[in-house]
């Protein structure tokens, strides 16, 4: 792997990835980062990365669904390494507005499995990250493994679960070298604030009302993204080609439970008190349509095959979560002034 290509890099896990490839892993070779640039993807997570890492590390803005584009990034940069987060994400915004993540989640996509196929010869692996939302929902107990079907409840779920069959499509009729991982919900630094965490933590922060959908029992199973990279990066390297491997966090937890545990932290944190604990800034706001009742991963496989396991617990890992949102509120104020917007502008003379 010397030339890899990672979509999304400005995105929140892709940003994460990038950092521990170039900062802490073993990788030793060159990270190409395209990014479009639409609402999450901020370039301010990364500016840091050209002057640090000069020889191996390019941005390049571009967009996975402009074939052109992304044929002329392939051949440039001699690309033999995809590693594939760009991804519409939302499952807000896919109820409201289904169509980008038809286009960049499954067109986006299939643009770069052929691409990585006609350059088959130097292609060592083509790695597709997915989510746990593409089994659907789970009852009161078991857990989602490798094995379990496919039964996606909203558009964005959808759109992923399309996107994971014609990368398993790809390796099965073109023998392209692939894997395919199915992450929990990732939490931790530079996660864009509409997401459930940061925004709570933000929220808790400036006394604002604290929505939490339905009865905020909803099950999900929390995963640092810290822990998301390193076994991400095990897979890269040890995974079998063709087979896919389940990454959880082993804290599963209800919604409200969380919101609960950021009133506590940012109650405990927090240099500026409120007269009363956090707790009751919350409040209970009508389910979201196809809202998942409880999703749990299990990932067995990837321990038993790689021996990944998180390092993170819930406790230590939204500990730290809280505390990076805190300690970093010029970040946090650059995204929500919608700075980040400005400078894309200016920098590219146009709206993305």
């Amino acid at each position: 792997m010397k030339n890899m290509l990672v979509t999304g890099g400005c995105g929140f896990i892709g940003t994460n990835f990038i950092r521990y490839l170039l900062e802490e892993s073993d990788f030793e070779g060159r990270v190409i980062n395209v990014d479009a640039l639409t609402y999450a993807g901020n370039p301010f997570n990364l500016e840091d990365m050209e002057q640090r890492f000069s020889d191996r590390y390019t941005f390049m803005h571009a967009d996975i669904r402009n074939r052109g584009d992304m044929s002329r990034i392939f051949n440039d940069y001699e690309i033999d390494t995809v590693c594939h987060f760009a991804a519409e994400s939302h499952v807000d915004r896919s109820i409201s507005g289904p169509d980008a993540f038809i286009q960049t989640n499954i067109v986006g996509t299939f643009n770069l499995l052929e691409l990585a196929r006609e350059g088959r010869d130097r292609l060592e692996l083509f790695h597709q990250i997915s989510t746990d939302e593409v089994f659907g929902s789970l009852g009161r107990d078991g857990a989602f493994t490798e094995d379990t079907p496919y039964r996606p409840n909203s558009p964005y779920s959808a759109s992923k679960a399309a996107s994971d069959h014609l990368v398993r499509a790809y390796h099965k009729t073109y023998d392209l070298p692939v894997t395919i991982s199915n992450c929990s919900n990732n939490y931790g630094p530079y996660q864009f604030p509409e997401k459930l965490i940061p925004l709570m933590i933000l929220n808790a922060l400036e006394g604002r009302p604290l929505p939490v959908y339905g009865d905020g029992l909803h099950v999900r199973d929390w995963l640092y993204v810290r822990d998301h990279c390193t076994a991400v990066w095990a897979i890269m390297k040890q995974g079998k080609r063709g087979m896919t491997y389940n990454v959880g966090g082993a804290s599963e937890m209800e919604n409200i439970r969380i919101v609960e545990m950021v009133c506590d932290m940012v109650d405990e944190l927090a240099a500026s008190r409120l007269d009363n604990p956090r707790r009751g800034l919350i409040g209970f706001v009508k389910d979201r349509p196809g809202h998942d009742r409880r999703y749990a991963i299990d990932f067995t496989r990837l321990k038993g095959e790689l021996g990944w396991t998180p390092e993170e617990s819930l406790e230590s890992g939204m500990r730290k979560t809280v505390s990076w949102y805190l300690d970093n509120r010029e970040w946090v104020d650059r995204v929500r002034s919608g700075e980040y917007r400005s400078w894309i502008r200016k920098q590219y003379g146009e709206e993305v």
